[in-house]
């Protein structure tokens, strides 16, 4: 089944739809929860989502059309785990993607707070985004031995944690329809 696009619509590449879960939050803030317009028509027919809003944007079969969907939200929940993986990137967002020791969002790496030579393990309470020059000023010494205190130590965050960080670093582009879901915490403007 061929699908057409009206020649003065935005490309469907440009085109993803956020993805909320059955209680209208983001499945993820950073990186955002975003699914290819093609994957989001496939949920919209297999009945797995409901449509919340849609672009202007139509796509087009021999039997039918359809406007794209800019905005879905899961009909199951699904439940998200407390703690996220320890991974590089959950590491740099746990850290806001600067370095604990002088605040660099450049050249950005990790630190073994403890030194693995010293018996320091790599899991969340041992381990912050550094910068490279940071990271081999410290050395394999521990901060006090370094005389480099970390501005916060490192430990196990939340995955609630991690979102409320995701949500410092906004995408390039936010379509007008996502703007209500992504920020509906915020506090209103009292004017």
């Amino acid at each position: 089944m061929g699908v057409n696009f009206t020649p003065h619509q935005p490309s469907p590449e440009a085109t993803p739809a956020l993805v909320l879960n059955a209680d209208y939050r983001p499945l993820s803030y950073f990186p955002l929860s975003l699914w290819h317009w093609q994957t989001a028509l496939k949920a919209v027919f297999l009945d797995r989502v409901s449509i919340v809003s849609e672009y202007d944007t139509e796509v087009r079969s021999p039997s039918m059309s359809m406007r794209l969907p800019s905005v879905i939200a899961l009909k199951d929940y699904i439940k998200q785990p407390e703690y996220p993986a320890f991974t590089r990137f959950n590491l740099f967002l746990r850290d806001r993607f600067s370095c604990v020791f002088c605040g660099s969002a450049e050249d950005l790496t990790f630190d073994h707070i403890i030194p693995r030579s010293q018996g320091g393990r790599t899991c969340w309470s041992n381990i912050s985004a550094a910068c490279a020059p940071c990271n081999m000023r410290k050395g394999g010494r521990t901060p006090k031995e370094a005389g480099m205190h970390p501005r916060r130590w490192p430990y196990r965050p939340t995955n609630h944690e991690l979102n409320a960080n995701g949500r410092l670093f906004p995408p390039n582009y936010l379509h007008e329809s996502w703007r209500d879901y992504l920020y509906w915490d915020a506090e209103l403007d009292r004017s």
